[in-house]
């Protein structure tokens, strides 16, 4: 027998008792007659005590352990003299008559404690040992409750767990393909599914009526922040629903996780905001709503004075901050520094400090007397000790950097509270987007979003205006999931792929088995896919998805424990029909 308890388990109540115990050496200190080891499992640390004058022999052997080696002991349990209040097991210890050597540890290459010395790629390096440390490990089990709660609640509400392919064909929208030789079908390749869209949809069509799946996706886009080749979507779909039936119910799931792993209990239903309300006051389809600095458009009260940087402007947009009227010259400095930034792209900022005394100074006072000033303090709803910052240029690109600027000072005031949590719905998302390069529509979601039952004549007429049934649920800035209703009737859907460019030879041999099972009767159906991993990371507190993933790959794409992707030989890309032709860079 290994144990008869795990290291996490044995209290004051179980003095007395015989005990096996196996785990890892945490650490050992050498007191001189006496030698204390703390063990370590998955479940916690229980100290070990080897007496020098009980058992010489015993105790010399247990000074040679080092750090990781994995050893089983039997003793007894005693009650601790210096008693442990941050562990489980502080109030006894393991006065040990036998010790055995199962396996021995190199010295590990970072500290396996809850804050190591390890850089990120070095711990990813030596993932297996990364997940020894506490930080981790809570992260996965979090994982496992997080979709045990998913799993549970879907099931009450009768929908049934479906797996899909895995290896399907290429798609020519969204982001790029991972792909597959086949080797049976030299020349022709698999690819990766970015999601189960189209086989969640033939289910519906079956008639499974709801499904869901936990699933891993996959997406060769170049790298962002917080992004993985590999990813988890809870993914489900339902049939004759409307987009209100979908929002309520997976509400009812958010909800459940919110009070289940946060203990917060949310009575009141969520804020619902379109998408163009989203850009105009946010100036982000994922708006942080966890305070307010609402982005209000200026061009009425600020055009027409002779400030050229404005009069040529298509867009004036400000925001109000709050209580931050005494910043510094250096500080103002540092947000003009800050939105100039390549990634953010702005020409220049304007500010206007609302003094504690009722004046007004600003960056333009050449062209704005204090009388125009305080016309742009009524319009920002801006008070004594408020700040007032400008940005102008083109619509979209304003909105964008005052939506980085908004959200560099909610950090900068303290409204980004990683303890509070304010989740909301975007809707009526755009249908379709213009690329202005390639003259084209793309699909704003997938080509699969139906269009909202008013904007349907649009279709001929002004595609641009059409709205989606579509939507995104939205966690303090974090896009967490997103769906939509889909196209359910065959004549829709052609007509979508027509906008899109396809003809109708093209939307058949790309998703010829989708429109053919249309014509068999099709439900109104839709759903919605959640991130999985970025949902347990904002639960966990992390900043990245890769802390909740188990083995992750790094900001390249790459698996550094496995050292993936690899070359792979000769006889194996003859199998295959391949060759590899060298780009020269």
């Amino acid at each position: 027998m290994y144990r008869t308890h795990n290291c996490g388990a044995l209290k004051i109540n179980n003095q007395g008792e015989k005990v096996t115990l196996s785990g890892w050496v945490q650490k050992s200190r050498n007191l001189g007659g006496m030698t204390f080891i703390d063990l370590r499992d998955r479940y916690g640390i229980t100290q070990l005590v080897f007496d020098m004058d009980r058992n010489k022999e015993l105790s010399e052997k247990a000074r040679k352990l080092g750090r990781e080696f994995v050893i089983r002991i039997e003793g007894e349990v005693i009650e601790r003299s210096s008693k442990n209040k941050e562990l489980v097991t502080g109030e006894i210890e393991i006065l040990v008559n036998k010790l055995e050597v199962l396996s021995k540890s190199e010295t590990p290459p970072f500290t396996i404690e809850e804050k190591s010395d390890g850089g990120e790629e070095l711990r990813m390096k030596y993932r297996y040992l990364d997940i020894r440390r506490n930080p981790v490990r809570k992260a996965l089990e979090l994982r496992h409750k997080f979709t045990q709660e998913v799993r549970n609640y879907l099931d009450n509400q009768q929908f049934t767990e479906v797996e899909t392919p895995v290896l399907i064909n290429s798609s020519p929208e969204g982001a790029r393909d991972f792909v597959v030789p086949s080797r049976l079908n030299q020349g022709q390749f698999y690819a990766l599914p970015q999601s189960p869209q189209l086989f969640k949809q033939l289910l519906m069509v079956a008639g499974m009526d709801r499904y869901f799946q936990i699933v891993k996706c996959f997406r060769d886009e170049d790298f962002r922040a917080d992004r993985q080749p590999e990813f988890t979507q809870i993914d489900c779909e339902m049939s004759f629903v409307e987009q209100n039936d979908i929002l309520e119910l997976f509400e009812g799931l958010a909800k459940q996780m919110f009070k289940r792993f946060k203990n917060i209990e949310f009575t009141e239903a969520f804020p619902r905001i379109t998408y163009e309300e989203a850009m105009n006051l946010y100036g982000s389809d994922k708006p942080d709503i966890r305070f307010g600095m609402k982005i209000q458009c200026l061009n009425d009260i600020v055009k027409g004075k002779g400030f050229k940087v404005f009069d040529d402007a298509e867009f004036i947009g400000g925001i109000c901050a709050e209580n931050a009227g005494e910043y510094s010259r250096k500080q103002l400095d540092a947000l003009t520094d800050f939105v100039k930034k390549p990634q953010i792209g702005a020409k220049g900022l304007v500010y206007v400090k609302y003094n504690s005394d009722g004046s007004l100074k600003s960056s333009v006072d050449k062209f704005y007397p204090e009388s125009e000033l305080k016309l742009w303090a009524e319009a920002l709803n801006a008070k004594p000790g408020d700040l007032l910052l400008l940005i102008s240029g083109d619509k979209n690109h304003s909105l964008n950097v005052l939506n980085e600027l908004r959200l560099e000072m909610g950090n900068q005031l303290g409204l980004r509270d990683a303890n509070k949590f304010a989740p909301l719905w975007v809707v009526d998302f755009p249908l379709l987007d213009w690329d202005d390069e390639n003259k084209r529509f793309h699909a704003m979601h997938h080509p699969f979003t139906s269009p909202k039952q008013e904007d349907l004549h649009l279709l001929d007429s002004n595609p641009a205006k059409v709205r989606a049934n579509a939507y995104d649920f939205v966690i303090n800035g974090v896009e967490v999931g997103g769906g939509s209703v889909r196209i359910h009737q065959e004549e829709v859907q052609q007509k979508m792929f027509k906008l899109l460019g396809f003809s109708t030879e093209q939307a058949y041999a790309q998703f010829g088995y989708l429109l053919n099972a249309f014509k068999y009767g099709a439900p109104p159906h839709g759903g919605v896919a959640f991130g999985l991993d970025r949902w347990v990371a904002m639960f966990h507190g992390s900043e990245s998805i890769r802390d909740v993933i188990a083995f992750p790959k790094n900001n390249a794409g790459r698996d550094v424990m496995i050292d993936a992707p690899s070359i792979i030989d000769d006889s194996q890309l003859k199998d295959l029909g391949l060759s590899i032709k060298k780009t020269i860079k």
